[in-house]
């Protein structure tokens, strides 16, 4: 009796044991107050000893697959392989639903192998399935690669965020309902632990949502997700500078009329001989007048003005960092900019500008736009930079990359068509334009950040402290300050006039791919490998909102006119929308079948742009993308972003967009051979 009694005791301290490993504590809760309870019978005996457990066969089979899927690492590809055939042999329209469980369910059996010692067993499970899940979630994989004994799962931060967050699955009543009754009739023990611990299912009524509607499908929680609510508390001031061009425009009469317009442009070309203005500037007035008698008129910029009238005004900010002074005459040519501006909206299109670039042998990194696109930079493979100005080339064609024997470019006087900067050690991955266009920053693979004069055509500094390539460098919407980031994880604020940096932001899992500047100067947001978007306050340094979302390396970002609202890219092609002062996702964009390059917002914020490996330009209507009605709040629906017009070119990814001042879209990339 007492033999049974001891038994008893471990059965109970065993299960107790498991149900607590494997999450289900408010059942090993419920356990132990069962017991505690049934101590003070006269037996003193749990009443799980009055069943005879060696003679029933259910008990005994339901410990032995406890046991087994403890003690045996075969259990895990076993339960794994039946499962995924499940999920594949689903009917279609649940299907999709079902196969949103079985990457994270992947993940943790492979740590869970690697966690318990079983080194050889994971590797040859991890092999076995890495194909389900390689189209989306590649670089993942390729990092838990490295994880190879228990300690990497410590002493990895990826992998130890991992094992700490939950995956927020959204999914159908009636999808939920068929997964649970397959783990109980498979009574796949193990499986279901592993459900249960690492995944919350958010269950709705009604029928599956299409496998690509909702981007939110899929979320982590946990310790990140607690750490980034609490930074998105911090209080943010996202509105435009006092005493900013445009208030003084305001004040001095605002935006000129349509007929004012046209004879101020007519009247501008005779006096911008004196003033050194661009021909480009000339070309972009006569590309907006022809904007203007195709598509827009009068009534097309009423509607404009109505509906950017309808956004309240940005509130008004002091800038925390010392500005430079602007020049006058460069503050004259901004206003005149300004006061010849079309008003874009979903009824006027811009016109669009696009630059080829030709003979590039898939050399070419990166290209820039200046401001008023009278300058056009390519970052090159070979670690040189190349300059044209648009003034100098006038209605020639394309632009010539590489420099051959015969090279094109070379002229009847034997000089090249463009400006050759040479420096770099490595191959350039950005060229950005200071906002007059008279400096150029580039970062390279050499670790370096170089300044670069227009006028003078050579180097003027050289910037060292990132320790790993630099992905990105952007100048401050007002010059002097700029910005970079990096693969050593971190990004940095930098002024021209000092070769060591101002601030160190860190705090992303993975490479820092993109940075933009927010309008105001006082912070700067960063697109990260690690899926997410962080916003940094220039003067302290500290992350003040994190973006969770993207389910890929985040590749570009766009600040609206106003601060109000900020545009990610990322490497599946998907863009978001998101509000800085909540850090929610107002609306994702799905259209774009491959890496987002470049986005840039219209003057007045109503239009936005994209740029695609996928050899498109797209605008997105954003003024009715912010506008929420209440059944669509009530129902969720946030995909709302209308496409307006697609661009295609012949065979030319889009690397590099910008609108100008007077909100022309300016476009460039190099053109590639199609896939034979």
């Amino acid at each position: 009796m007492e033999g049974e009694q001891l038994n008893g005791i471990q059965l109970n301290e065993f299960l107790i044991g498991y149900l607590k490993k494997r999450g289900f504590n408010s059942a090993a809760k419920g356990l132990e107050e069962d017991l505690h309870h049934n101590k003070g019978s006269d037996n003193n005996v749990s009443s799980f000893t009055s069943i005879d457990y060696h003679n029933d066969p259910e008990l005994t089979k339901l410990i032995r697959s406890f046991s087994q899927s403890e003690d045996d690492p075969t259990r895990y590809r076993e339960c794994y392989s039946k499962l995924r055939s499940w999920a594949y042999n689903s009917l279609d329209l649940y299907k999709h639903e079902l196969l949103r469980v079985m990457y994270p369910v992947f993940i943790h059996c492979y740590m869970d192998l690697v966690g318990k010692g079983h080194t050889q067993e994971a590797r040859v499970f991890f092999n076995s399935f890495r194909k389900d899940h390689e189209m989306i979630h590649l670089r993942d994989l390729q990092k838990l690669e490295g994880v190879l004994a228990p300690s990497h799962l410590e002493e990895m931060e990826f992998a130890r965020s991992l094992r700490k967050s939950k995956v927020n699955i959204k999914i159908c009543q009636y999808s939920y309902d068929l997964l649970l009754q397959y783990l109980h009739r498979t009574e796949s023990t193990l499986m279901l632990g592993i459900i249960n611990e690492h995944i919350n299912f958010q269950v709705y009524s009604g029928q599956p949502t299409s496998a690509s509607d909702d981007i939110e499908a899929v979320t982590i929680v946990g310790s990140f997700q607690d750490t980034a609510n609490h930074i998105n508390q911090k209080e943010i001031q996202w509105g435009l500078l006092e005493d900013s061009l445009e208030d003084r425009l305001e004040k001095t009469g605002g935006l000129l009329s349509d007929s004012e317009k046209g004879q101020g442009e007519s009247k501008d070309g005779d006096a911008d001989d004196s003033k050194k203005r661009s021909t480009e500037i000339g070309k972009q007035g006569s590309s907006i007048k022809k904007l203007k008698k195709d598509k827009a008129g009068n009534a097309t910029a009423k509607v404009a003005r109505l509906e950017t009238s309808t956004v309240p005004p940005a509130p008004r900010v002091k800038s925390e960092l010392a500005l430079p002074v602007m020049s006058t005459d460069v503050e004259q040519s901004i206003l005149e900019d300004l006061r010849n501006r079309v008003q874009l909206s979903s009824v006027a299109m811009p016109s669009v500008s696009f630059y080829t670039f030709v003979n590039s042998h898939n050399g070419l990194n990166c290209a820039s736009i200046s401001h008023d696109g009278s300058l056009v930079s390519g970052g090159f493979s070979d670690s040189s930079i190349k300059i044209w100005d648009m003034a100098k080339i006038g209605q020639a064609g394309a632009l010539q990359g590489e420099n051959d024997t015969n090279d094109p470019n070379v002229g009847p006087t034997g000089r090249r068509s463009y400006t050759l900067l040479l420096g770099h050690s490595g191959p350039v991955y950005s060229a950005n334009f200071s906002p007059p266009g008279d400096f150029v920053l580039s970062s390279s693979a050499d670790t370096t950040i170089r300044l670069w004069s227009t006028k003078l055509n050579s180097n003027l500094v050289c910037y060292k402290g990132h320790n790993y390539p630099v992905w990105d460098v952007q100048f401050s919407p007002f010059g002097h300050y700029f910005a970079s980031c990096s693969h050593d994880r971190t990004a940095r604020i930098w002024t021209m006039d000092q070769i060591q940096p101002l601030r160190i932001m860190a705090g992303h899992l993975s490479d820092v791919d993109c940075v933009q500047w927010h309008p105001n100067c006082n912070y700067i947001a960063t697109g990260s490998s690690d899926k997410t978007v962080r916003l940094w306050d220039v003067q302290t340094g500290e992350c003040v909102r994190i973006f969770i979302g993207h389910r890929s390396m985040v590749l570009s970002l766009a600040m609206s006119p106003d601060g109000r609202y900020m545009a990610s890219g990322d490497e599946d092609g998907t863009i978001m929308m998101w509000d800085l002062s909540t850090a929610r996702c107002i609306t994702p964009l799905m259209g774009h079948n491959s890496c987002v390059w470049s986005l840039s917002y219209s003057g007045e914020g109503s239009l936005l742009a994209s740029g695609s490996a996928d050899c498109t330009v797209k605008l997105w209507d954003v003024t009715s993308s912010t506008k929420l009605t209440k059944a669509e709040e009530k129902n969720g629906n946030s995909n709302r972003l209308r496409s307006l017009r697609t661009f295609p070119t012949k065979s030319t990814p889009v690397q590099a967009l910008r609108f100008s001042r007077r909100n022309l879209l300016f476009a460039a990339g190099a053109i590639s051979k199609p896939a034979s």
